[in-house]
């Protein structure tokens, strides 16, 4: 498991640590309650440092992650980001990325245990382009402040009012000596809050000036991912694997349908113009039941879909998870039966937090 820059900071603070894509992440520091109120209700301060972050330099960069992924890079604006999966010929997800457009180069930000996986399908089709592949995971790390109150922590350390970045565009700025970048960041269900791209060296001295503009609390992966539940946001390795089609799992906008040629795209264009796909993610409510992902879902004698995320939700007051669902079982409200008929979900709608 590669250890987090900052281990021995959070390890001082009583943090729990659990891998994620061999990457050592902070699970929580003991009130994943507390965690998840800071990031609704004030402000989270999560080191994402586990991400992984590939970068591609050379003059024709942006053309050649053009024709490699489903969503628009090279009309994207210097300074903003795009969210773009990458998939196979035959429409398969290889991984999903946020790209950042810089001026020299395009930071790809990745899961936990991706780089590689991403690296190698994108060095398969670099052939003749001018264009370099680098790791830049030990260069660079993420900082994610979330919550109503970001704005006012990132002015008391830049030491002025501040206009928070929108959603997918960035600034730069310095903090605590070190040149960041901020980006705008926005879930739905009206959730959002800055990114803050650090010099790995500097990751430390960034985190504590944080913490110091007070009000902060610091949140780890339990609490983000009740949010991130709650939200209707899937996750690769956890809600999509390479047999998933950016499609079924509400990928809409990570694809751009103005842009030119790309790997995989006539099987996205098919299922658009077909308009529906046999499954979809969904949202599922649980009551009290504890139910382990990957756990089949029936409608009558008919297998119907399966469970993929499941927590117990603050906003909703019961359990619940995202599965994947046949389309004729969609319709919020449908009742479904668990495994072997162990017990019954309802279906409901994405996100969670706007669901009556």
């Amino acid at each position: 498991m590669e250890p987090l820059t900052l281990h021995f900071v959070h390890e001082r603070v009583g943090a729990r640590f659990i891998p994620v894509g061999g990457r050592e992440v902070v699970a929580g520091y003991g009130d994943v309650g507390a965690e998840y109120g800071a990031a609704r209700d004030a402000v989270a301060l999560h080191d994402a440092s586990y991400r992984e972050i590939l970068r591609i330099t050379g003059e024709d960069r942006a053309s050649f992650l053009h024709g490699m992924v489903t969503q628009e890079v090279k009309n994207l604006p210097v300074g903003s980001a795009a969210y773009a999966a990458f998939i196979t010929v035959k429409g398969a997800m290889v991984g999903d990325a946020r790209i950042l457009k810089r001026e020299d180069d395009l930071l790809l930000d990745l899961e936990p245990g991706l780089g590689a996986k991403v690296r190698e399908f994108l060095d398969k089709y670099l052939i003749s382009e001018d264009a370099e592949l680098h790791d830049g995971t030990p260069e660079w790390g993420w900082l994610k402040l979330l919550g109503p109150r970001t704005a006012g922590v990132l002015a008391a350390v830049l030491g002025g009012p501040l206009e928070l970045p929108a959603p997918l565009s960035s600034r730069k700025a310095a903090i605590a000596g070190q040149d960041v970048w901020l980006l705008g960041t926005a879930l739905p269900g009206g959730l959002s809050g800055v990114d803050v791209l650090v010099p790995r060296a500097g990751l430390e001295a960034v985190w504590a000036a944080l913490v110091g503009a007070g009000g902060v609390t610091p949140v780890g992966f339990d609490a983000l991912e009740l949010v991130r539940v709650e939200a209707g946001v899937p996750r690769y390795g956890q809600d999509m694997v390479d047999t998933t089609i950016p499609l079924e799992a509400n990928l809409t906008n990570a694809i751009s349908y103005n842009k030119g040629c790309y790997i995989g795209q006539e099987v996205i264009a098919r299922a658009t113009f077909r308009g529906h796909m046999n499954r979809k993610l969904a949202g599922l409510l649980l009551g009290e039941q504890d139910v382990a992902p990957g756990t089949e879902l029936r409608r009558g004698e008919k297998k119907v879909g399966w469970v993929t995320s499941v927590v117990t939700s603050p906003a909703k007051g019961q359990r619940v998870a995202l599965g994947y669902v046949h389309r004729d079982s969609l319709e919020p409200g449908t009742e479904l039966t668990l495994g072997e008929g162990a017990g019954t979900v309802t279906v409901a709608a994405l996100p969670f937090t706007a669901s009556p």
